[in-house]
């Protein structure tokens, strides 16, 4: 096996598929005179070879770092030139990486994990950006006519050890707009709104999408945990072809969410995608066709949509972040994340883990409101869950902890709710009706806010009344991690409201979702129904025991006929007949 210290060069054009598409002749002519007339010179003339072409990238060696690099800003140097009157979007432009490393020469071939490096750090660099090594960096500094951007380690794919990287400034080091230094990611989940683009051609399309793009990044906001970039600063990308990683940099955020509008006749095609900006990955994505009706109804739709997807969906994102770092490394807000993943995984070990992690984002900012928050939530469902050696004390600590946060941060909707689940389980349903209220008056996009006042409308005794918010609950979060017990909670405000079919439908849900308590919800509603031998069946001795080792305990009716009409309909499934 013969090794080599190598340079090496990977190059791939920004947007390939999407130029073929529009004009797969022209794409190809035009890149055909660009490697012929520009990239191959400048690697034979920088004393380099090219290992390998692929369609619309290349990968090149040389034996000097400084050579590579030469070539490198020859390349990208010429390409600026070259579509200098061309329209942005039919530009082809270059992302470069370069790394130096002792390679593998397999006959004409290079492998190993050198040549990855350079294939993530051409994935990271910015349309006609360079990024390159430290390696690099450290042998070129001074010799090159360009400045260096430090954006610190990152972590790349398939790579156990984080790399140093840099960006290359071709201007030399001016700031300007996609050349300034990377700002410094915010503490919290931070996110920028991208101007949606409308594909209508009418005025009157054009400011709705606008509308569209203003009301998520008001609704957003609502969101006391994110830092959410102002609408000022994200208009100013619009009408412009951006990559998600040079705006991820040039305003310091983690997310980036893009939008279209599509009207054909009377249907308009709303397409929404959330991208993690440092590795430009995809983590959700939707669309939307309705028919046009309402604008401003439509408008609410999308918005509302759209910003209850995205809470969950970042929310899961942080929590898998924190759970891959060092214990040491946790911030206090870390420390909740990772809190909240074991939160979601509803078991006794998971329960004493999330506690201690709450306790800790508490003790490093005793300041942070949804450290309350998890503290909270934490200790009732301790309690409900029978986890709790003392279900009555961890309540009222609940109580406590969650109006703390919501005097650390009363704009918070998350303080609120938490509260009303505190007051619930003490059985202050007048107090707990408020919070609940409280919540979504203050973000009434919060899908558990809704789950929440239906609750307690429930245990209230307005069951009827309880339908409506949670069915709400499920619309804006469908894919929640407590899903389970929404749909059983549904099923629940469906028995007491006597409207036993429905009770049925989604206490099945509930069961196939392995919420052993929606099987008693089940077997009394299909006892209601005089469904004796599907009732027994639907909630069976192992079944009853889970139900019994995991009931809630200390919720309150505040009417007892409704916890009388659940047991006396429970009873019917094994005596079949009537109470």
């Amino acid at each position: 096996m013969e090794r080599r210290l190598t340079a090496i060069m990977i190059a791939d054009v920004v947007g390939y598929s999407r130029l073929i598409e529009a004009n797969e002749e022209a794409t190809l002519a035009r890149f055909a005179e660009h490697l012929h007339e520009l990239v191959e010179p400048s690697i034979a003339a920088a004393r380099g070879r090219i290992i390998k072409t692929a369609g619309d990238g290349l990968l090149a060696a040389f034996a000097s770092v400084v050579d590579a690099l030469n070539c490198a800003i020859a390349i990208q140097r010429g390409m600026l030139a070259r579509n200098d009157g061309v329209a942005e979007r039919d530009q082809i432009r270059f992302r470069v990486g370069l790394n130096a490393a002792d390679v593998v020469i397999d006959g004409e071939d290079i492998l190993g994990d050198g040549v990855n490096v350079a294939a993530r750090l051409e994935g990271l660099a910015e349309p006609g950006g360079i990024w390159v090594s430290a390696r690099v960096q450290e042998d070129a500094q001074g010799r090159v006519d360009v400045g260096f951007d430090d954006v610190g380690e990152q972590t790349l794919k398939n790579l156990a050890r984080p790399v140093r990287v840099y960006r290359v400034l071709l201007d030399g080091g001016a700031v300007e707009l996609g050349r300034r230094p990377a700002l410094a990611l915010p503490d919290k989940p931070s996110i920028v709104v991208l101007p949606f683009q409308s594909f209508g051609g009418e005025a009157e399309h054009d400011y709705f999408t606008d509308a569209i793009t203003e009301d998520v990044v008001t609704a957003l906001s609502r969101w006391r945990w994110f830092f959410v970039i102002d609408r000022n600063t994200s208009f100013t990308y619009k009408g412009r072809t951006v990559d998600a990683r040079q705006v991820g940099r040039d305003l310091g955020v983690r997310y980036v969410l893009e939008g279209s509008v599509r009207r054909a006749g009377e249907r308009v095609r709303v397409n929404v995608r959330l991208i993690e900006s440092a590795s430009a990955q995809q983590i959700w994505a939707d669309s939307l066709d309705r028919d046009i009706v309402d604008l401003f109804a439509l408008q609410d739709e999308v918005t509302e949509h759209v910003v209850a997807a995205i809470e969950p969906a970042m929310l899961d994102t942080e929590a898998s972040r924190s759970v891959r770092k060092s214990l040491a490394d946790l911030s206090a807000l870390d420390c909740f994340q990772r809190g909240m993943w074991h939160f979601n995984r509803m078991s006794r070990d998971d329960y004493h883990q999330a506690l201690e992690l709450f306790r800790q984002a508490i003790d490093r900012d005793p300041a942070l409101a949804l450290g309350y928050v998890g503290l909270a939530r934490m200790l009732y469902g301790g309690a409900i869950y029978g986890w709790s050696r003392v279900p009555m004390a961890d309540l009222e600590d609940a109580r406590t902890a969650a109006l703390r946060a919501v005097a650390l941060d009363p704009r918070d909707a998350y303080g609120y709710f938490a509260a009303a689940g505190a007051a619930l389980y003490l059985g202050s349903h007048e107090e707990a009706l408020e919070q609940a209220q409280r919540a979504l008056s203050l973000n009434p996009n919060f899908a558990f806010g809704h789950f929440r006042l239906g609750q307690v409308l429930i245990y209230s005794g307005r069951a009827a009344q309880a339908v409506e918010p949670i069915e709400r609950s499920l619309r804006l979060s469908p894919y929640d991690p407590q899903i389970a017990p929404m749909l059983q909670l549904l099923a629940l405000a469906h028995y007491q409201a006597r409207n036993y079919g429905e009770a049925v439908r989604h206490a099945q849900s509930a069961v196939r979702l392995n919420d052993s308590r929606a099987a008693a919800i089940l077997a009394a509603g299909l006892a209601r129904l005089g469904r004796f031998d599907d009732a027994r069946a639907a909630y069976p001795l192992d079944v009853r025991a889970r139900a019994r080792a995991e009931a809630p305990r200390l919720v309150t009716y505040a009417n007892p006929e409704d916890e009388r009409h659940l047991r006396e309909g429970v009873r019917m499934a094994f005596l079949g007949d009537e109470p």
